[in-house]
């Protein structure tokens, strides 16, 4: 399917922090604008697109394609072509296993890692595939297992038959199932986000984990309604551990310096089951203590002054982490110094600065990554400032524009084809550049290009100043958005 419209300039309305949704959202938006001018006949379509100069193709992930031409008058024209996903190659390896090509994209991302099979190791399919059915006859087991359980502790002991134990079980294990929904959703869309941030989404599991025990200290007050309270409590609790575990081993396989991944778990094993044994010990003794079991209301305050010293030593713990590969939060404090003091920190003094509860789009200097090109080119200059922008970025992987339209300082950035994790970490020096140096009285594509000449000129000596302050540079985890990508053209 192929569409076609003029480009209104300046249509630059709004931010969308969602890009995913964003760009299904403009897709649709230029699909309305497209059937409110009217259809172009076929052939004269074919006629347009033969004589139209294509320079620049915008590729999103779900397989649509908008191509940027240069009609006879120089105006640009777009062309929004729309192709099953199956049939696009981009951003999809995993489509070169033949034994998964019946499955359908939006499966293979849910239940594969980012570039599958590519990114993992080759008995990775067979292992999953075996480990699947494993999982299933051990909770059938555990549903079996559950029944006995509760009749032996007096669930139905009195009726004469095990229904009301199986009864209960049912109830029981139904909760445990609508909690598992929150690790389903959690691992098949948020897979990416651990390797970034352990330390954020662990501490955000702890405060989820929270919410989820409020639900349980609930029930008592409404027994009526212990099924939903319950599973609301369940699904909370299953959410956080989403987020704790590949979190969490994320943290591990940090420790492991040595490759001894296992004996590391192995004895973190120790530690947390010394912990638990010791904190039940605790709580059993809490919960002896004369007239508390009796009062809700002690109970309460008990519990949750103990949530807020956890959560306090929670954090204390993770901010004695001292990674030394590079996310976003730690490259905006390294590119900073540098770009300001020509110095970098420390592995400990930048863990020490990194603010592990803020969130990228709170940060300043606001960088927005993954835009496309035609909200990149609000401001009226459209012809000119396309070629402009492709001239002064034809060397890098990317395209980077302040955001003209806004009084605080933000830029967006959007990445060419076979951009890296470097190409991300340039445009966050170069956007710290600006930040510093940008004049509002000067011409913004001169300083643009003065930006890019400061960069050649310091980053080689950026990325030396990190090696010998004991960064990895060789794991730079600063994720290149898939949702689109620039394929430039020749002019």
């Amino acid at each position: 399917m192929s569409v076609s419209y003029s480009l209104q300039l300046p249509f630059l309305s709004r931010i969308f922090h969602s890009r995913r949704k964003s760009i299904e959202k403009r897709i649709g938006n230029l699909q309305t604008l497209h059937a409110s001018k009217g259809q172009q006949e076929p052939g004269n379509d074919g006629i347009n697109k033969s004589q139209d100069q294509v320079i620049l193709v915008e590729r999103y992930g779900n397989g649509t394609i908008k191509r940027y031409m240069l009609d006879d008058d120089l105006q640009i024209r777009t062309f929004l072509e729309k192709h099953d996903s199956t049939s696009n190659g981009f951003q999809r390896s995993h489509l070169s296993d033949p034994k998964l090509s019946w499955l359908p994209d939006s499966l293979k991302d849910f239940i594969f890692p980012a570039g599958f099979p590519g990114s993992v190791s080759d008995d990775y399919l067979q292992y999953m595939l075996l480990q699947f059915p494993t999982n299933v006859t051990g909770w059938i087991c555990h549903t079996l297992v559950t029944s006995s359980l509760l009749k032996a502790v007096g669930v139905g002991s009195f009726s004469g038959t095990a229904a009301a134990a199986s009864a209960a079980a049912i109830r029981w294990v139904s909760k445990d199932g609508i909690g598992s929904v929150g690790r389903l959703f959690i691992g098949g869309r948020c897979g990416n986000l651990f390797d970034d941030d352990p330390k954020q989404w662990r501490m955000y599991a702890d405060f989820i984990g929270s919410a989820g025990s409020i639900f349980d200290l609930t029930t008592p007050v409404y027994p009526a309604y212990f099924l939903p309270l319950a599973s609301l409590g369940n699904l909370a609790k299953a959410v956080a551990r989403g987020l704790k575990d590949p979190s969490f081993r994320v943290i591990q396989n940090h420790f492991a310096i040595s490759g001894n991944l296992g004996e590391v778990a192995a004895k973190e094993e120790v530690w947390e089951v010394t912990a638990q044994l010791l904190g039940l010990s605790l709580g059993i003794l809490i919960l002896d203590t004369p007239g508390l079991v009796k009062s809700y209301p002690v109970l309460v305050s008990t519990w949750a002054s103990m949530r807020l010293l956890h959560l306090w030593l929670r954090y204390l713990s993770l901010s004695a982490l001292r990674f030394n590969t590079i996310n976003l939060k730690r490259a905006r404090i390294l590119v900073k110094s540098h770009v300001l003091h020509s110095r970098v920190p420390g592995c400990n003094d930048c863990n020490r600065e990194e603010k592990i509860l803020s969130w990228q789009r709170f940060i300043k200097p606001r960088i927005i990554f993954g835009v496309p090109m035609e909200e990149m080119l609000g401001g009226g200059r459209s012809t000119s400032m396309l070629k402009t922008l492709l001239r002064i970025y034809a060397r890098e992987k990317y395209i980077l524009v302040v955001n003209q339209q806004r009084k605080d300082f933000e830029v967006f950035v959007s990445f060419k084809v076979g951009a890296t994790t470097v190409s991300v970490l340039r445009s966050v020096w170069q956007t710290y550049w600006l930040h510093e140096k940008l004049n509002v009285s000067e011409n913004i594509f001169d300083q643009l290009a003065k930006s890019l000449s400061e960069m050649d000129d310091r980053f080689e000596e950026f990325i030396q100043l990190l090696d010998k302050a004991g960064w990895d540079t060789h794991q730079i985890n600063l994720r290149v958005p898939k949702e689109i990508y620039i394929d430039e053209c020749p002019v």
